[in-house]
């Protein structure tokens, strides 16, 4: 529902891209692609997905006319190989609710060109980290990482929540908080190991495809950027649409 009423997160997000340069390309990570390798769409014109079910009819009726960038993705596709990644492409693919529901609020004229990148949500945060670390050398020609989730991510608590009156359960704020506090304190190696580490990590993400396209924009920013929370919030009980820019 964000895609109809972005509120107080869709605000902060269309005033911190219209603070930035404006981007040459865009590459996005979303939770909602998942590949076993690494894998990039080389779309000319992707397809608005509607990857999602029940939902009210006008959320169906939205799109997305993006162009995509063959020639940035092919980019994509040599700069991880140069680091070592098995890569595939993917000349077909969209863009996916995780993608263009962000994207539709940041740049509503569809006048940047989009490649999707999968996660792979089997490897894991420092795969997700090494992938970001890959893909610098095309931040610093003006193409954007972004990645593409929410800082705390549990549908079951979310059902379980609107059932006992709409009440944020504690974790939620604990794990936003925790996560703020290490990126501001450049604690790597803390933010890698979460789910040991964090109080709550694990019911915050009981799967992480939700959290790893963070690490890979924090990869992408190297060591020395330093984090700016454009956003901090909960939205729909359970869910922190923390949001972060690294320059």
């Amino acid at each position: 529902m964000f895609a109809l009423n972005p509120g107080a997160a869709g605000a902060a997000m269309i005033q911190v891209t219209q603070q930035l340069p404006s981007p040459r390309a865009i590459v996005v990570i979303s939770p909602h692609w998942e590949t076993a390798l690494p894998t990039v769409g080389l779309a000319t014109q992707p397809e608005t997905i509607h990857d999602f079910y029940g939902f009210p009819a006008p959320l169906y009726d939205l799109l997305y006319p993006a162009t995509g960038c063959p020639e940035v993705g092919q980019e994509v596709v040599k700069t991880l190989q140069a680091h070592g990644f098995e890569v595939q492409t993917d000349a077909q693919r969209g863009l996916d609710h995780g993608a263009w529901i962000p994207l539709r609020h940041m740049f509503p004229h569809a006048d940047v060109p989009v490649i999707p990148l999968s996660v792979q949500s089997h490897a894991g945060p420092a795969h997700a980290y090494r992938i970001g670390q890959a893909l610098a050398g095309l931040a610093h020609q003006n193409i954007w990482i972004m990645g593409s989730g929410n800082v705390t991510h549990n549908l079951g608590d979310l059902r379980l929540a609107r059932m006992h009156g709409d009440s944020t359960p504690a974790y939620v704020q604990v794990f936003a908080d925790w996560v703020a506090e290490r990126l501001a304190q450049g604690d790597l190696d803390s933010l890698l190991h979460y789910r040991q580490l964090s109080p709550e990590g694990v019911r915050a993400h009981p799967s992480e495809e939700h959290l790893l396209p963070l690490f890979t924009a924090l990869g992408a920013a190297g060591p020395s950027a330093v984090p700016q929370a454009f956003h901090r919030g909960i939205t729909d009980c359970v869910i922190a649409m923390d949001g972060y820019a690294f320059q």
